[in-house]
């Protein structure tokens, strides 16, 4: 007899956290994706909201928003400068303002009420946003700093150096402060007081860009800093990547320099404005005497002004502050939050070796710096701290994978005894520490490794019954997070640490399920239509501290396509809308230099890091393993109009879309005729690569896609034993290929396999992030960087829709429906994943053991599913409070759900 899903006995339960009084409720208020954001620039924010309930089948069915200038008036409902009345609609994510034009610098408070299918909510708890300065006359301050290279050994040529400045100003409060807002922009970074206190704990602030087209400023409410009498504002600013670690045209802008506006409303009506000025002073005397983000800061202990950042100092001996150039690029208030310190890694052993150096091994690699707690040292010996990912067979750092990065700070004590310090504008990537200087083995307790990336929050949880699976789900997470400096970098530890567009392409995808990297992606795409040529080219890197107008289509792909996780995975159109015509320019650019009878004929980098032949190569040398790099370019960029035919729709150039199909169908035609065998339904040379790329961008004549699939799966099986073949495109689209062509099983082979080259390999070889190469550990060390997350290709998209089964149901954005269609590989038997989504958490876990099958299910309010599991699995049709609708057919059941948790088992 067939089990029955819903039998009596077996658990059905519908949970939803966070409800008010066992009703209905809103929670998790932002504005532009933000709680409470300070510096809003945008004229028309956008709020979003969930809604949750002990119930299931949750839908909105209409809100009702309010804004007004102040708490109270809001409450109690007056002088509202938004009332958006009831609106029959279930949309609650993204919703744009539209009330009365907001104005600069201006507070707003907002609130909003929902109505569901289950009944009304109760006005939401207030929340507020601040608007930026909208217009440039708002700006009084002025960019100062020290305009001079006067100390010591200090150069911007080369392998630049130059210290700290320090610049100050004092200020008398004249009344009450009823409210205080800190405008400023350091650049290159800076860290900023107010009577002796950080305003904010923000690092390397402002975000970086490409300094010639835009400079960012951050917005702080400092009002429960400010005290009566004497003010003092101090500001340290650091070099950063303004003042470039290394001397060329696109990496040095110029020295350090600062603006800043601190306003005062007083409680008596009065305003006033404290402004970077001459009036100012200013010192580079002080005890950061050199920092480079590549070389490292040197702290000089004895050079320390203790004080300097409160009212009481003497600065009599400080300089008048200069006046500065402005900086070329538009000042623009920052989208996206800066980074912070958002974890911490104690380290787990101390070596002394012959030489008298120790090696702090942290167990782990990862990106920020190292925390100095009272350890003790000698006045006037320098205590050196140098940084590395692995050891040498005799223990030393291997420091070849670093290039020319010098990665060592240096702490001087003014006296013996203890010392506690953390340095501040510097970050590392590293596990180990060479640390010198001292004349006694120090406890592990002096030491903590401070991590920092982009503040945003973790968002994804996977873990499965495979270890390998879930070592790499975790390297990945510490990879992800540790290439997030303002921008997605290739790398955090050697002279490189810039934002290569082609490691992102796919990659953004999976990296969204695991971090809410929205705002840091939104940013970087303005970096790249910033870092744009005027002819159309793209830089491959961009901000494009290296400019590389390569013309090719492979690497700037990703502009598009992280517009286009931006939309799917977030519901958020606005950069596609901004961006449109940059990406247009670009597509017509290539056309003209690139495309020769509807081929893209120009490739620089070719299927980037394919495992080569012999672990002792960077690229392979087998012209049978390379994909013609005109294959490469010519399916990508395929692909990129037939993404831009949807943006069209979306900016409402509607007219472009004949264009771009009609231009589509050539290139498919040209490329079909130019590099597909019918015969043996092969692509050029026959790569995974090849086939993979033109099935899965849709380039196969119809009625071949499975000969095609066949020999991805030969090639896979019999040339490479099982093992991935592919480098950074290829590996884009395999794992979800194959899945989807009905081979789950290889797909987890390749996942699982413990032998080169396969990220199990990177783990069995010790690695805790993803490796640059799969033959990380033996490759020269030009480029063996051992934290990258290029290679992850698709597999974290893998891990969540096709292992977990939480994916976007096609046709909507951002979660609004799930379509839960989970694969089970033989040999796997659990997997437990969540995803925190613009709509609330989606959570899936599955047990299937013999032939016993559970799965536990969280579907967010305002949300539904569409939940497919083969007949096999003997569920019965459900008739349960949730479930919408139930369909059979010989192979298949599928269930629509709504909101809820549900337990779904074939066990009695």
């Amino acid at each position: 007899m067939r089990q029955s899903l819903f039998c009596i006995g077996i658990l059905v339960a519908f949970i939803l956290v966070g409800c008010r009084g066992g009703g209905v409720a809103v929670t998790s208020l932002k504005v532009e994706m933000q709680e409470n954001p300070q510096g809003v620039s945008v004229l028309t924010p956008r709020f979003s909201w969930q809604i949750t309930s002990v119930n299931p089948g949750l839908v909105q069915q209409s809100y009702w928003i309010q804004v007004a200038r102040s708490a109270e008036d809001l409450q109690q409902g007056k002088e509202l400068v938004f009332d958006s009345k009831e609106v029959q609609s279930d949309q609650s994510v993204l919703v744009p303002y539209s009330g009365e034009p907001l104005q600069s610098k201006g507070v707003y408070y907002w609130r909003v009420k929902v109505i569901t299918n289950q009944g009304a909510t109760d006005w939401s708890d207030v929340k507020h946003w601040s608007m930026a300065f909208l217009n440039d006359s708002d700006w009084k301050a002025s960019w100062i700093g020290e305009d001079s290279i006067s100390n010591p050994n200090e150069t911007d040529q080369g392998n630049t150096r130059l210290a700290a400045r320090y610049l100050r100003k004092s200020f008398e409060n004249k009344a009450a402060v009823k409210r205080a807002v800190l405008y400023i922009s350091g650049l290159g970074s800076y860290e900023a007081y107010l009577n002796g206190k950080r305003v904010a704990e923000d690092v390397f602030a402002p975000m970086p860009s490409w300094y010639p087209n835009r400079v960012y400023y951050n917005v702080y409410d400092v009002t429960s800093l400010l005290q009566e009498g004497t003010n003092t504002v101090g500001v340290k600013l650091g070099n950063g990547r303004y003042f470039g670690m290394r001397q060329s045209e696109t990496m040095m802008f110029g020295l350090p320099r600062l603006l800043a506006q601190l306003e005062i409303e007083y409680t008596d009506g009065s305003a006033e404005v404290v402004v970077s000025d001459k009036s100012w002073k200013v010192t580079s005397r002080g005890p950061i005497v050199a920092n480079n983000e590549f070389d490292g800061e040197e702290y000089d202990a004895r050079l320390e002004l203790p004080g300097w950042e409160s009212a009481n100092y003497d600065d009599s001996n400080w300089k008048e502050a200069d006046i500065m150039t402005a900086p070329a690029g538009k000042l623009t208030a920052q989208p996206n939050p800066n980074i912070q310190v958002q974890d911490e890694v104690s380290p787990v052993k101390i070596t002394k070796r012959a030489d008298g150096t120790y090696i702090l091994d942290m167990g782990q690699n990862m990106v920020g710096w190292l925390k100095i707690n009272n350890l003790t040292g000698k006045k006037d010996q320098p205590v050196r701290f140098r940084f590395a990912e692995i050891l040498n067979p005799d223990s030393s750092l291997y420091l070849a994978n670093i290039r020319s990065a010098l990665v060592t700070d240096v702490y001087t004590p003014a006296k013996d005894g203890e010392f506690s310090w953390e340095p501040s504008f510097v970050y590392h990537g590293f596990r180990y520490v060479e640390i010198s200087g001292l004349d006694f083995q120090p406890e592990l307790t002096a030491f903590t490794g401070r991590v920092i990336y982009d503040k945003m929050e973790t968002t994804g949880q996977f873990e499965t019954s495979n270890q390998i699976i879930n070592q790499v789900f975790k390297n990945a997470f510490w990879g992800i997070r540790g290439n997030y400096r303002g921008m997605p970098t290739d790398c955090p530890q050697r002279d490189e640490r810039q934002g290569w567009l082609g490691d992102r392409a796919t990659g953004c995808f999976g990296e969204a399920f695991v971090l809410d990297n929205a705002s840091l992606y939104s940013k970087w795409m303005q970096d790249i239509e910033d870092s744009q040529s005027p002819e159309g080219s793209i830089s491959d890197v961009s901000p494009r501290y290296w400019t590389i107008y390569n013309d090719d289509v492979t690497w700037p792909a990703a502009y598009f396509y992280g517009m286009k996780m931006l939309w799917k995975q977030y519901g958020d159109t606005n950069p596609i809308v901004k961006h449109y015509a940059s990406m247009k320019r670009y597509l017509e650019h290539i056309q003209q230099v690139s495309m020769k009878d509807y081929i893209l004929t120009k490739d620089t980098y070719g299927d980037w890091c394919m495992p080569p032949e012999s672990q002792q190569l960077i690229h392979s040398q087998d012209p049978a393993r390379k994909t013609d790099g005109a294959i490469l370019s010519t399916t990508m960029y395929y692909s990129l109009l037939n993404l831009m035919t949807e943006f069209a729709e979306i900016s409402g150039n509607k007219g472009d879309i004949p264009g771009y199909k009609d231009l589509a169908s050539k290139i498919k035609e040209a490329y079909n005729t130019r590099f597909f065998n019918k015969d043996s339904a092969l692509y050029g040379n026959n790569t995974v690569t090849a086939n993979i790329l033109s099935l899965q961008l849709g380039m196969v004549p119809e009625g071949y896609e499975a000969k095609v699939f066949d020999n991805i799966v030969k090639k896979t099986e019999v040339d490479f034993g099982g093992h991935v073949s592919t480098g950074v495109l290829g590996i884009q689209q395999l794992m979800r290929g194959l899945t989807q062509y009905g081979n789950v099983d290889l797909a987890y082979k390749i996942a699982t396999n413990e032998t080169y080259p396969s990220w199990g390999h990177m783990v069995k070889n010790g690695a805790t992030t993803i490796w640059e190469l799969w033959n990380g550990e033996t490759a020269d060390p030009a480029m063996n960087s051992g934290n990258h997350v290029m290679l992850l290709g698709d597999l974290l998209i893998w891990y969540y829709e096709d292992l977990a089964g939480i994916k976007c149901a096609p046709g909507s954005v951002a979660y609004k429906k799930l379509l839960m269609e989970p694969k089970f590989p033989q040999g796997l038997t659990h997997v437990k994943a969540a995803y925190k989504s613009a709509y609330g958490e989606i959570r899936s876990e599955w047990s299937k053991e013999g032939d016993i099958f559970s799965w536990d299910i969280t579907i967010p309010g305002n949300t539904s599913a569409l939940v497919r599991l083969p007949k096999e699995l003997n569920l019965a049709s459900p008739n349960q409070q949730g479930v919408r609708k139930v369909t059979e057919n010989e192979t298949m059941i599928e269930i629509e759900l709504g909101s809820g948790t549900y337990h779904l088992s074939n066990s009695k």
